[in-house]
């Protein structure tokens, strides 16, 4: 319908042109079931810095990607080009004027190229990525890298508020466009449909913010690309003061998208009571969990596991543990002689039957000597025995739970009281105000704030610990990427519990609307240096993702404060009792006081200006010539790609020299290629030396040398080149 719309502006005869839109009105407003949407075909993205060559798709840089030209014939710098609307027109530009453009589709062969880095942990082989592109073919690039081992995606999209805040082929999309849904529809489902081929299908979780203006949109469409997954909406408070609706209430709040796939579930955490609905009831505490000594559930017989039926020598009082014995496997238990003053335990259930021990003879000695195993009280002849499990113990050693003495029996003693929950859908936290975590960070980094409607920090870390605090490896996605919150959150978390979570952000390197108009006044067009610099990905992600990781600002000078946030609020004073002038009773009288509290006491000494340890690179997605590639011509250039395939594990390397080496054996990036296969006996020898590689590459046409090759290769991803890489790409175009 879109298409047709446009076909029909091109109709000379106005009247036959206004009664043709009079009836496909009356179309469009028929009513139809389901998420139905116009299916806005095609999409182009413009290629800065890939030559003009005849037979290549080009469109003015700054005209709308939907004029589209073919390009007939070029005399030196000027390019003879044919209309693709009409094929009839023919007309000649300049070389400056036209761009090189993909339709989305098309097979492309994408390449990374290094822009800049920022190293401030040399000893770390963890390694960052922000990538400048438009997302769609940074999504294929990943899909070739990640497909299915993606932890978490969490992205913050356009809006489509009716603003000039997103554009759909190259055009900005205003509240006049009358298919706005519906190009915002086909933009989002064309990368969620590659976004799902990423997601870990046995453990992922997708997280979408969004406003009221397409919320009900959004959420039929998760529904219909996601039919397997526990999709849940959250309302999350943003901006306390309120963004005025004309002739309607102040939106205050937004709304959080959850998309749970497979075994994803969320974490149980310590939280303060601003995530309680109701304070004063909700009375969940989290103390140190000690746990029957004595299995139960499933396989509780002794017969289930005969290794762990053994006695357990008690002092005769049932205060202290004397000694663990050895596995019995006889039949009369009273064979089992007790050292003196002692009885023995053994694990047998209340109705008499013989059951077994949680964990064996030799483990239990070592928790009675750390302090993690308690005796109940005596009674009948026996005591109950209860140890610490995993989970427990990692906790204490982490200081989530503080030791403050031993008992009599040389168990461990902790009086910490965690308020862990999980939490409900609704959210008022005043660090996840868009001001407070957002507006004020980028402040203190810029001097003032180069992005409007800046992500919290804080509220992107929290949302994001629900799913990957318990996941020290994730791998996490944001390819809306923004100002660049989602890695700065993630750097956050990692700092917090020395995890070694892993982001790819992805965000194109467009200018606003104003910025682009001035700098069409000044003669600038995009791909210009003057242009580029502008753009969100140079002038606002990479600068703000530097800046903290150095724990600096644009100047230079140091960051100011702490990521602890406080507030001001009224917090119990004191407590008294008083006769009620109604009942005649006495009655509890609370008075407050206002004082300043810590949101996030645990980051209240972690300094700005501190930085982070942390590696980031910043790429800039190009495209490759298939043949070039397939002759072996653009190695050098597609390195980085093999780079973050094997893991973006330790610093990229890169080729100062034309003439391409036998083979790359490179330990500290886990991973080696055999360039000429000719040499594969010395690869195979330096393999040997290095187990600690983990992904390999060969070079070679026939797939039967490839096999025979990594054939002794089975603990390693292996990958033939260049055939993986260009079959990918060809295969999977008009997705």
């Amino acid at each position: 319908m879109a298409l047709l719309q446009d076909l029909i502006q091109q109709i000379d005869d106005t009247a036959l042109r206004e009664r043709i839109m009079q009836e496909t009105d009356k179309l469009v407003k028929q009513k139809k079931f389901g998420l139905v949407f116009e299916e806005h075909r095609p999409e182009y993205t413009p290629l800065y810095g890939i030559p003009i060559s005849v037979g290549k798709k080009v469109a003015l840089k700054t005209g709308y990607m939907r004029d589209i030209y073919s390009v007939l014939k070029i005399d030196e710098n000027e390019v003879l080009c044919e209309s693709r609307n009409t094929h009839e027109q023919v007309v000649t530009f300049s070389k400056e004027e036209i761009v090189a453009v993909a339709e989305f589709g098309e097979a492309i062969y994408p390449t990374l190229k290094l822009l800049d880095t920022v190293e401030n942990a040399p000893e770390s082989d963890l390694w960052h990525t922000l990538i400048e592109a438009d997302n769609y073919h940074a999504l294929q690039l990943l899909e070739y890298l990640y497909a299915g081992k993606v932890d978490c995606i969490y992205i913050d999209p356009p809006y489509n508020t009716g603003a000039k805040d997103w554009k759909y082929n190259n055009d900005y999309v205003d509240s006049s466009d009358s298919y706005r849904h519906s190009k915002w529809l086909s933009f989002m489902e064309k990368r969620l449909k590659l976004a799902k081929k990423l997601l870990n299908p046995e453990d992922s979780v997708l997280i979408v913010t969004i406003d009221e203006k397409e919320y009900l949109h959004l959420g039929c469409l998760l529904e219909e690309i996601f039919p397997e997954a526990r999709i849940q909406m959250i309302s999350a408070l943003t901006n306390s003061r309120g963004v005025a609706r004309e002739s309607g209430f102040a939106r205050v709040d937004e709304y959080i998208f959850v998309v749970q796939i497979g075994q994803s579930s969320v974490c149980r955490l310590p939280l303060s009571d601003d995530w309680r609905v109701n304070v004063k009831e909700d009375k969940r505490v989290t103390r140190l969990r000690w746990s029957m000594l004595i299995r139960s559930g499933s396989n509780f017989l002794r017969a289930d596991s005969v290794n762990q039926f053994y006695p357990i020598f008690v002092y005769n009082d049932g205060k202290r543990i004397h000694s663990v014995g050895e596995s019995y496997y006889g039949d009369n238990r009273d064979e089992v002689i007790a050292p003196e003053g002692t009885f023995a335990v053994w694990p047998i259930r209340q109705d008499g039957a013989e059951g077994n021990w949680q964990i064996s003879n030799e483990n239990l000695r070592k928790l009675i000597k750390s302090g993690f195993v308690m005796l109940g009280r005596k009674a009948k002849g026996t005591v109950p025995i209860y140890y610490l499990k995993k989970g427990e113990i990692a906790k204490i050693k982490e200081g989530i739970y503080e030791v403050s003495g031993y008992r009599e029996d040389g168990s461990i003693i902790s009086d910490t009281e965690v308020r862990s929950l999980v939490t409900g859908t609704q959210w008022r936290i005043g660090s996840h105000d868009a001001s407070t975590g957002g507006t004020i960070m980028l402040k203190n980094i810029f001097g003032t704030s180069p992005f409007t409607f800046p992500k919290s920090l804080y509220a992107v870390r929290d949302t994001l610990r629900f799913f990957v605090a318990n996941k020290p490896d994730a791998l996490i996605v944001d390819f809306f990427a923004g100002s660049g919150t989602t890695l700065h959150a993630v750097n956050l978390l990692n700092a917090e519990d020395k995890g070694h979570r892993r982001c790819i952000m992805i965000t194109n390197n467009e200018v606003s609307a104003d910025e682009a108009k001035e700098l069409t006044k000044q003669g600038f067009v995009p791909g210009d240096a003057e242009w580029e610099g502008l753009g969100i990905a140079h002038h606002v992600t990479w600068p703000r993702t530097a800046c903290y990781i150095q724990g600096r600002n644009l100047q230079g000078e140091s960051l100011q404060g702490t990521y602890g946030v406080e507030v001001e609020d009224y917090i119990k004073n004191e407590e008294d009792t008083v006769i009620s002038k109604k009942t005649g009773k006495p009655t509890k009288n609370v008075i407050y006081k206002k004082a300043k509290r810590q949101l996030y006491p645990e980051l209240a000494d972690m300094k700005m200006s501190d930085g982070f340890s942390a590696n980031v690179a910043f790429y800039k997605l190009g495209f490759l010539d298939k043949t070039s590639v397939a002759l072996g011509r653009q190695f050098k250039e597609l390195l980085p790609v093999l780079w973050m395939k094997g893991g973006a594990i330790g610093a990229c390397p890169n080729l100062e020299e034309d003439c391409l080496p036998s083979m790359m054996v490179l330990p500290k990036n886990k991973l080696a290629i055999l360039i000429d296969e000719i040499y594969y006996s010395e690869f195979d020898a330096e393999i040997e030396k290095h187990p600690e590689i983990k992904t390999v590459f060969v070079v070679t046409d026939s797939e039967g040398a490839y096999r025979e090759m990594t054939r002794a290769y089975e603990d390693k991803e292996c990958y033939q080149l260049y055939r993986d890489y260009l079959d990918n790409f060809r295969i999977n175009t008009g997705r």
